[in-house]
């Protein structure tokens, strides 16, 4: 069972405090779930297809048509009239998702010309390619997210250690890291990546790798700072007194402190890794072109002004999601105030 001191106790009755931060995080935490589960929401392969008394899960594995009782050797495709009566021909059906339409599916029945507008087919319309909206903000939505969870990770762990280093020990090996510092501070980020997508296919990985060699920047002065008080500290000088090592003192004494405002900026950094990354593919430097993701959907609207509902879907999602992180930050903060 997990314990938790009294002081966590405290924090936490802050954080529920603030009831828009608390329905915040769940509701965020909802979203994040919905958009993990996206290949059993939107999917242009059925959940389950019953044919011949046997079960098949398309979802889950590759079938060829020939398994049910087509001739070609290659993977059915679901939504065609052909495949649905030879299934049904058999006594066989097919559970499609509530959306039947993936992220790259074509809807090739539109009755209007695409980009075409919400029906009881498409609820959200659909793309100037006549991919539909929804399917396409749910897991552009995924990516963002998934991409500023593990950017945020990565900074928080380099601008920790960096931050750490410099603070405890001070000196010119703190002087050396500030100047260094402000030097890759001062590198211009898109410059450098619009010039590396020259040379480089711009993928989700890469793209994470290049971010996260500057966005640790924003949390060393915080660690830093906090180190540098935290080691003139009197239980921490009793505890060196003792013969505990530098390591053991930076990570059991002085760590959990600082840890405390670096909390309070991790919301805030994963909202400007959303928007880093939805600019970038607004800009056409980002995901790899046909990639679900928010920034090209803005992309769409702005070519398509006729269709309002592209830059509405992308608008909603974008404001959601960075008004829940908001949210969520502002009752770490309160959480986290010593004022409190």
């Amino acid at each position: 069972m997990l314990r938790i001191s009294p002081l966590g106790r405290r924090r936490l009755a802050a954080f529920k405090a603030n009831r828009r931060g608390w329905w915040s995080l769940w509701l965020f935490v909802g979203l994040f779930v919905l958009c993990l589960c996206g290949e059993l929401l939107a999917n242009d392969k059925p959940l389950l297809v019953s044919y011949q008394g046997q079960m098949y899960y398309p979802i889950l594995h590759e079938y060829q048509e020939t398994d049910f009782g087509g001739q070609l050797p290659f993977e059915p495709d679901y939504t065609s009239q052909f495949v649905r009566d030879l299934i049904a021909s058999k006594g066989g059906w097919m559970l499609f998702p509530p959306i039947p339409f993936g992220p790259q599916s074509v809807n090739w029945d539109l009755s209007a010309p695409s980009p075409s507008p919400p029906s009881a087919q498409n609820w959200l319309g659909t793309d100037e390619q006549a991919r539909d909206v929804l399917a396409r903000a749910l897991y552009g939505a995924r990516v963002s997210i998934l991409f500023a969870l593990l950017l945020t990770a990565i900074s928080t762990l380099i601008g920790v250690i960096a931050g750490a280093v410099q603070g405890y020990y001070g000196g010119l090996v703190d002087l050396l890291g500030q100047r260094l510092q402000e030097i890759w501070s001062g590198l211009p980020v898109l410059y450098l990546l619009i010039i590396l997508s020259g040379f480089v296919a711009p993928s989700f990985w890469w793209l994470l790798g290049i971010m996260a060699l500057f966005s640790w920047l924003s949390l060393v002065d915080v660690v830093r700072a906090e180190f540098l008080r935290g080691r003139n500290l009197e239980y921490v000088k009793a505890a060196r007194a003792l013969g505990l090592t530098n390591g053991a003192l930076m990570r059991r004494h002085i760590l959990p402190n600082a840890m405390t405002s670096t909390l309070t900026y991790l919301p805030f950094i994963l909202t400007g890794a959303i928007s880093t990354l939805t600019a970038l593919d607004f800009l056409g430097f980002g995901m790899p072109a046909g990639t679900a993701s928010l920034g090209e959907l803005i992309g769409e609207a702005k070519k398509n002004l006729q269709a309002p509902w592209l830059g509405m879907t992308a608008f909603c999602v974008l404001a959601l999601i960075l008004s829940l992180l908001v949210f969520i930050g502002e009752a770490c903060r309160d959480a986290f105030d010593p004022r409190n």
